[in-house]
């Protein structure tokens, strides 16, 4: 004859309890007996604890519990438990090496600790001359961050979490089909193997609460659009104390007004006169850094492309900077004054061209340049 206790005795339910009457019994029970909050009795808290646990992991199954109704402890005690005993045991050893609690698309636990938070991302929005020069910002997010008050344990202060019943604490339970073992994440403790009798006053169990966060950011020189920085550790607090995510900071970089930007390599269309780009001049071109000076040498053609060497972005990776190609487009003048179209109706009887056809590869050279 078993020795052991009636299970709904040891709960103080009936028989005819629903699954939720004995699930908030065994709370209550495990919540006063368990050993850390009983440092006097420790020795009979335990006995008393394994107890309860057994008892709930019994009635809090449904097939366990029509077993015992029917059989006793005979029917629950007789049977060798295939999903906690057999392979449980091989899913100890090669479970946290190959994964095999993923076999079947379930999400294994982080028994004895948090899950990990979530990612955040934050569009940064800077100008042309930022992404060239770099800068440090401060910017603001909302975001998940661990309890104050306990420490992201989600356990109101004095109490301890304990261990889930359901899973034993392994944030696995087990089903057989068949020959077959299904796992998949506790529902009860969520992975955890621990659940929260007694949760925080402030975050109520989560262990974390919604609050607005500094942070200062780095954005080095040459950033280009859709950069994207991660920030380790700056995302959202994890669950129960678990690790927090990261911050990916993506940049959008506002477009210059005149500067193209090729690589690390910049250009500009700047305009000249008829008579500059016959006589040639020095003309001033602007620069990310102030204006520099360009010779435009006698006889220049319209489209011709002129370099600035390290005018342009600097590098990421390599370091270095890159160069500013001027292109030099002639303006004809809409109006003229009379002493002017004198002048060029002189010129015109000295300076004869003829009117064929370009061959295509000169035609493309300008019209390309941007391309």
């Amino acid at each position: 004859m078993s020795s052991k206790r009636d299970y709904y005795a040891v709960l103080g339910v009936g028989r005819n309890a629903t699954d939720q009457e004995i699930k908030s019994a065994y709370r209550k029970l495990a919540l006063q007996f368990h050993p850390d909050r009983n440092p006097e009795k420790t020795e009979e808290a335990t006995e008393k604890f394994k107890e309860i646990t057994e008892a709930y992991s019994v009635l809090a199954d449904a097939d366990k519990r029509a077993a015992y109704d029917r059989f006793g402890h005979a029917g629950v005690g007789g049977m060798p438990d295939f999903s906690s005993t057999i392979f449980s045991g091989f899913e100890d050893i090669f479970g946290d090496l190959f994964g095999i609690g993923d076999i079947f698309g379930q999400r294994r636990g982080r028994r004895g600790g948090g899950e990990r938070g979530a990612d955040l991302r934050y569009d940064m929005e800077i100008s042309f001359e930022e992404a060239a020069t770099g800068l440090d910002a401060k910017i603001k997010i909302p975001r998940w961050e661990a309890c104050s008050e306990c420490g992201g344990r989600g356990a109101r202060k004095g109490s301890e979490p304990v261990t889930c019943a359901t899973c034993g604490g392994r944030g696995q339970v087990h089903s057989q089909r068949g020959f077959f073992t299904l796992t998949r994440t506790c529902p009860d403790c969520r992975g955890l193997g621990q659940v929260i009798l007694e949760r925080c006053d402030v975050c109520n169990g989560e262990g974390r609460g919604l609050k607005e966060k500094v942070l200062s950011i780095k954005i080095p020189p040459g950033v280009d659009d859709g950069a994207r920085l991660r920030v380790s550790g700056e995302g959202e607090a994890g669950y129960f104390g678990g690790p927090p995510g990261d911050l990916y900071v993506v940049l959008r970089v506002h477009e210059h007004a005149f500067f193209e930007r090729r690589g690390n390599d910049l250009y500009c269309s700047i305009p000249i006169s008829v008579s500059q780009a016959v006589l040639g001049a020095e003309i001033k071109v602007p620069t990310l850094r102030g204006e520099e000076r360009l010779s435009i040498p006698a006889a220049t053609q319209p489209g011709s492309v002129f370099r600035v060497r390290g005018k342009g972005f600097p590098s990421l990776d390599r370091g270095g900077q890159g160069d500013l190609y001027v292109v030099v487009e002639v303006v004809i003048p809409s109006h003229l004054t009379r002493e002017q179209r004198r002048l060029f109706e002189t010129l015109s009887g000295t300076n004869r061209v003829e009117n064929k056809p370009l061959l295509r590869h000169v035609s493309e050279k300008v019209k390309n340049i941007f391309s």
